[in-house]
């Protein structure tokens, strides 16, 4: 014994590195693997017209000021470069200095104000910018959120489509940059037009020895973006489930399970996994980097030393005045620096064309998931919910999650359904209400069959209260009500609360329905799980609906809260269609009519007096219940 004591207890085994992510699915398509580099770069112009359509939406006063701003930079700019080459004939003249000062002075002052209009005209450029681009990244990203609420709800289990709206979401960050470099690239042009007539007046070698100087870190600049945007996508599904990982480990929800259950150590290492793999694919790509750079440099260093060998060779053997070489240098230097900046800008208007792109066909991708049921309006009142024959099978699954499922739900009828995890409840659930349609067979409303209805007629008069309920970060009003009040005052919120048993807890909070429900912000309380449930179930009875549906109710609720609930939907459910799914059988005593689900399929239906002495399912899971 005491040497087994002394024995070393083996080391736990390493933890499991996070699974290989990769960004694939139905609707993952990388947009660069066919794609040219002459077809990428010729995205700017379409990318230039995007970007005004937007802003011109947004704000068209903002649009034309920033215009009117390019072209008063690029008239300065001409007058500057013109009254200079003037102004450098008396300066570099004969005669003492104050006399070519003098003379050169009409000139220097038109220069002054040229610069003085340049610099006015860049601050009210900076202003517009600054009108259109918070206005225009609000709106991208209220159209890829209303995008995702709109979409069918059976979107989301679509192999692909959260790795897409993550893609997405860059897309949103990025056009906050893209007004931004749209203004310099375009100020980079007017720039370097003006000065490019200048040189090409001066001599014909000059302009396309100063192109040739610039292109190179130009073509440098576009593969450095592919090669960015290849790594970020990448990285995109590592990043994706970094994201919720870190909500997850940091969010107070669960903050007891990770704590009490150990789990800090292997999530830390778990987060820090993934963002070394996302870091390792960046430094993977750094020696590429460099090379385009270098290569870029070095050949655009060569053809700049030709343009500068040339001036000087134009000025020495006295093929241009002075005052024009003088002129020239300028003129260089603004072309050289609005050639750079236009190339730079270029690139990164490319470069962020492309994640605008997967914006772009993320949000068509919604527009071609959004229900397209027709207009059909179902009545106000229901008096019958039919399925016939229904069929449905989520996406990648091998088996239908409802099964040639047919039932009849009649108003005033309360209706329990009862199962096993796993055998289709909640997707019947979603069935009936219209958030899923069936694959095969029908569901109709008095007759009005859902694929054909339109849906917001039928979630108007439809109330839920879901398994997985949200705790939203609103005042207790809000969440009763949700932004749908039906009266000016408070009095149906009040007696929703009360059907579940939450008047007293609400009346006890700091400031009653004022309370925000939201422990992390400031002032605000939290409230347990049954009571946040409770106040759940209320939104559902607040909005007074035809078809009640209440998906596991009291599964976070105490005896005397659950006791209560199914009190409000006995009260509640005279003149109108409930259904609701319960695993706790001695609960289904209050319905009508109990419905047995095993495997997707109905295996028995009737009253809870019957099926309790059937000697099926529901019989024997009752039995256990009660042996517990």
């Amino acid at each position: 014994m005491a040497a087994e004591s002394g024995r070393t207890a083996p080391l736990p085994p390493p933890p499991p590195p996070p699974a290989e992510i990769t960004y694939e699915g139905n609707h993952a398509k990388n947009p660069l693997s066919e794609t040219s580099f002459a077809r990428l770069c010729s995205r700017l112009p379409s990318v230039l017209a995007h970007t005004a359509r937007m802003a011109w939406e947004i704000d068209r006063a903002a649009v034309l000021l920033l215009l009117f701003c390019h072209l008063l930079t690029g008239a300065a700019a001409a007058v500057l470069l013109a009254f200079t080459a003037r102004a450098m004939q008396p300066v570099l003249g004969a005669g003492t200095a104050s006399e070519r000062l003098h003379a050169a002075l009409p000139f220097l002052l038109v220069i002054a104000g040229a610069t003085a209009v340049a610099r006015i005209a860049t601050a009210l450029s900076s202003y517009a910018d600054g009108r259109i681009t918070p206005a225009l990244t609000t709106e991208a990203d209220a159209a890829l959120v209303a995008a995702v609420c709109r979409v069918e709800a059976a979107a989301h289990s679509r192999d692909g489509f959260c790795d897409r709206q993550e893609a997405a979401e860059m897309g949103v960050v990025r056009t906050h940059t893209m007004v931004q470099d749209a203004t310099r690239f375009l100020s980079a042009l007017v720039r370097m037009a003006t000065a490019s007539g200048v040189l090409s007046l001066l001599h014909p070698l000059m302009l396309p020895l100063i192109v040739l100087a610039v292109v190179p870190a130009g073509v440098g600049a576009v593969l450095s973006a592919r090669v960015t945007y290849e790594t970020h996508y990448a990285n995109v599904g590592d990043r994706t489930v970094r994201h919720m990982m870190r909500w997850w480990s940091t969010t107070a929800k669960y903050t007891d399970e990770v704590r009490a259950n150990g789990m800090t150590g292997y999530l830390l290492y778990w987060y820090r996994a993934l963002s070394e793999r996302i870091d390792q694919r960046t430094l993977r790509e750094a020696p590429r980097l460099l090379r385009i750079v270098l290569a870029g440099s070095a050949v655009g260093g060569v053809f700049l030393a030709g343009t500068w060998a040339t001036l000087a060779w134009l000025a020495v053997t006295g093929r241009v005045a002075l005052a024009v070489a003088a002129t020239a240098v300028i003129a260089v230097q603004t072309s050289l620096a609005a050639l750079s900046q236009l190339v730079i800008y270029g690139a990164a208007m490319f470069h962020t064309s492309l994640y605008l792109a997967d914006m772009r066909s993320f949000l068509d991708l919604a527009e071609q998931l959004a229900p397209r049921r027709g207009e059909l309006k179902v009545p106000e009142q229901v008096r019958e919910i039919r399925l016939d024959e229904v069929v449905y099978q989520y996406p990648g699954k091998d088996a239908p999650a409802v099964d040639h499922v047919s039932l009849t739900l009649r108003r005033g009828e309360i209706v329990a359904v009862v199962g096993e995890n796993g055998c289709g409840k909640s997707t019947l659930m979603r069935l009936v209400t219209g958030i899923l349609l069936a694959d095969k067979g029908v569901v109709t409303w008095d007759g009005a069959d859902l694929a054909g209805a339109d849906p917001h007629s039928v979630w108007a008069r439809t109330g839920l209260a879901p398994q997985d309920f949200a705790q939203w970060p609103l005042r207790v009003r809000e969440n009763v009500t949700l932004g749908q009040p039906r009266t000016a005052n408070d009095d149906l919120v009040w007696e929703s609360l009360d059907a579940v048993g939450m008047r007293g807890p609400v009346a006890d909070l700091p400031h009653g329905l004022d309370t925000l429900l939201a422990r992390e912000l400031f002032g605000g309380v939290e409230l347990s799980g049954g009571q946040f449930q409770r106040v759940a179930c209320s939104r559902a009875l607040y909005r007074g609906p035809a078809v009640l549906v209440m998906d596991e109710p009291t599964s976070q609720m105490d005896v005397r809260g659950e006791r209560d609930m199914f009190d409000a939907i006995r009260a509640f459910a005279a003149g109108r269609i409930t259904l609701m799914v319960t695993h706790n059988l001695e609960n289904t005593k209050v319905a009508d009519r109990i419905v047995v689900m095993e495997h997707g399929r109905i295996t028995e239906q009737g009253p809870y007096d019957e099926l309790a002495h059937g000697g099926g399912l529901f019989a024997e899971l009752l039995a256990i219940s009660k042996d517990r």
